[in-house]
């Protein structure tokens, strides 16, 4: 695939130490044309599938690939709509599948995605993967957590630091697929970037082992192909229970978005 001046983009994915496939699914995306790019930028998403072998890496793929689609196809000139559409109906989709086939009920994924479009971005959510940005010496969460510790969080009886290792912190509250309806998170403004910027997209397979700082300073300091490779490696160190999952996207010099 064509990535084009302006952006490193690295994306990997190991099964951990402990499982036996991996449900997780990332992706990376331009469109082919310059006038398409110009008008759809670039598009990155992460999923973390639920539901059993079979069930959970359907749910991921089915959920990146349609907002993907939706998105590509949507004549809005807005991505966050577009976005917001695309989760809606991976949602959907995601549930017929499920009642196509009774044995994968349950099935569901979170999903993490973004649109880069200029030097400004925009992000929808589902679920507990994570968005982060690092710029210079500090780094934020962009996305709030859909699940049970997450709620502990917000109601003041966890704190953010106990909740990262907290037994029941991979109960879901919200994923595509599960439930009736479903509410992404998408905020009304995009957020502008700068020149250096760091994005990180990640499963809870490497965030609830790697802190955030740790997190910083690899990305900070090593480019994005290695700086994946390190926090995997730094995650599998420290027992890898889960699938790790993570795209790293670092604005060049020139600044061209």
């Amino acid at each position: 695939m064509q990535i084009r001046p302006g952006v490193e983009v690295a994306s990997q994915s190991d099964v951990g130490c402990r499982r036996e496939n991996n449900e997780d699914y990332a992706y990376y995306w331009e469109p082919d044309s310059d006038g398409d790019f110009r008008e759809k930028g670039r598009v990155a998403l992460i999923a973390d599938g639920m539901g059993g072998y079979e069930g959970g890496q359907e749910a991921s793929r089915l959920a990146v690939e349609t907002i993907l689609s939706v998105y590509e196809q949507e004549t809005s000139q807005d991505p966050r709509a577009a976005l917001l559409k695309g989760f809606q109906t991976a949602h959907d989709r995601i549930r017929q599948y499920a009642d196509d086939h009774p044995e994968l009920q349950g099935m569901g994924t979170t999903c993490t995605a973004l649109v880069l479009r200029e030097r400004e971005m925009y992000f929808a959510h589902v679920g507990d993967s994570r968005l982060y940005l690092a710029r210079g010496n500090s780094i934020a969460r962009l996305t709030h957590d859909h699940s049970y510790v997450g709620r502990l969080v917000e109601s003041g009886i966890l704190r953010a630091e106990e909740a990262e290792s907290h037994p029941q912190r991979h109960i879901l509250t919200a994923a595509l697929g599960a439930g009736v309806e479903v509410s992404a998170d998408a905020p009304s403004d995009p957020l502008a970037l700068e020149e250096g910027d760091v994005l990180v997209l990640c499963t809870d397979g490497l965030w609830s082992l790697v802190g955030e700082r740790e997190l910083l300073e690899i990305v900070r300091t090593q480019a994005p192909p290695v700086a994946c490779s390190d926090l995997i490696k730094l995650a599998r160190d420290r027992g890898g229970p889960d699938n790790i999952t993570l795209q790293v996207l670092r604005f060049t010099a020139d600044g061209k978005v």
